[in-house]
């Protein structure tokens, strides 16, 4: 397959040859510069696609490329969590301050651990923003949240943790585990299921990574005449992407930022949901899986402005997180349009992983038409 700006290189099987279509169909209508898409049914991998470029002009997009997914990342911190819980390591309803003692200051006592995952722990942002760059240093940020005072009293209120849920559940991690959150995803989850996914990604895979292709209009005002809130605004304030290169830098991707900088492809975030998806999987019990994807919450939040139904650390499928038609699908998307999805009636796995962000804050219509092309196959 060829479109006007690449080949499309890969594996589709012939059933889903629609989505192999709506892959190309992004390339021909200039909307894509380089990206991944994947599909995991019953286990197998049916759909394993890859095509464009790395960067505007440059390499074309290899099997092992890999890319910043941006919160793709929460819902693999979300299962990382209750993997914890599961094995009594961490409790939902404890306050968080029960493991991280130094939480407890300035009425953040009352903080739970599930208020963490649903984003209702009433800090989204800080009131004092840190220097730009300071996200690269973690004990500055652990500081700076531990003297924050909830914006609200916490679990009543629900505001997406943009940036600061990546610090929280990092470290609670930390605390139970005395290990990064980096070290205990690789051990948990994508050791064991051999995911090409990453989270503090070592030096040998940079050369691997495509450019990613930023926005300035998701949280920069003054770009776009859609401007962000002065909240998410605020939540970004920690980086700076002028001296980061556009979230391309070395220390970005060395970081460990949980819930923002995971690095990977399509196809290993729909094998990890296709696991979820299946009923004998074997990563968590189904019943904790039942829990951590009851809505908490379903309503339009005020950091990005949109309809979401929240899980504990997974969204649901959303008016603006489309997840194709059921209603039972969860997972997460990320800043531009990464998307990674399970749909446990279908026991479909999906993933679509772009370098250039799309321009508003859904995961837009690249996605929705590979998802639309895919239930049309089934």
């Amino acid at each position: 397959m060829t479109s006007s700006s690449s080949t499309v290189a890969g594996h589709c099987d012939a059933a889903f040859d629609p989505v192999a279509e709506a892959f190309a169909e992004n390339f021909a209508r200039g909307d894509e510069v380089g990206a991944s898409c994947a599909v995991v049914v019953d286990g197998r991998l049916v759909v394993d696609l890859w095509g464009g470029s790395t960067d505007h002009g440059g390499p074309a997009w290899q099997a092992d490329t890999i890319v910043n997914m941006m919160s793709v990342a929460k819902g693999v911190a979300a299962l990382v969590v209750h993997m914890l819980v599961e094995r009594d390591l961490l409790d939902l309803d404890r306050p968080a301050a029960g493991y991280w003692p130094e939480l407890a200051a300035n009425g953040k006592e009352t903080v739970l651990v599930r208020h963490v995952l649903a984003h209702t722990a009433g800090l989204e942002v800080l009131d004092e923003p840190l220097w730009p760059g300071a996200v690269y240093d973690w004990n500055a940020m652990i500081g700076a949240i531990e003297a924050q005072a909830p914006l609200h009293e916490p679990g009543t209120h629900p505001a997406y943790h943009t940036v600061t849920m990546s610090f929280l559940v990092g470290e609670l991690v930390r605390r139970v585990t005395g290990k990064t959150y980096g070290r205990v995803l690789r051990e948990l989850v994508t050791g064991p299921l051999d995911l090409d996914y990453h989270v503090g990604l070592s030096l040998p895979h940079h050369h691997r990574c495509a450019r990613f292709l930023r926005w300035a209009g998701y949280n920069e005002p003054g770009k776009d005449a859609d401007g962000p809130s002065e909240l998410l605004v605020r939540a970004w304030a920690q980086f700076d992407p002028a001296r980061d290169d556009g979230y391309n830098s070395e220390q970005f991707r060395l970081a460990e930022i949980p819930g923002v900088n995971g690095h990977g492809n399509a196809r290993a975030v729909a094998r990890l949901y296709g696991e979820l998806a299946r009923p004998d999987q074997k990563l968590i019990a189904g019943e904790r899986l039942d829990v951590a994807t009851t809505a908490q919450w379903a309503e339009r939040e005020p950091v990005l402005g949109h309809d979401y139904r929240m899980g504990l650390g997974f969204t649901l499928n959303s008016p603006d997180a489309y997840m194709g038609p059921s209603p039972n699908a969860f997972g997460h998307v990320g800043a531009g349009g990464s998307t990674g999805l399970a749909d446990p009636d279908a026991r479909i796995g999906f993933s679509y992983g772009m370098n250039q962000m799309h321009p508003h804050r859904d995961n837009g219509p690249r996605a929705r038409r590979l998802l639309d092309a895919l239930y049309s196959c089934l």
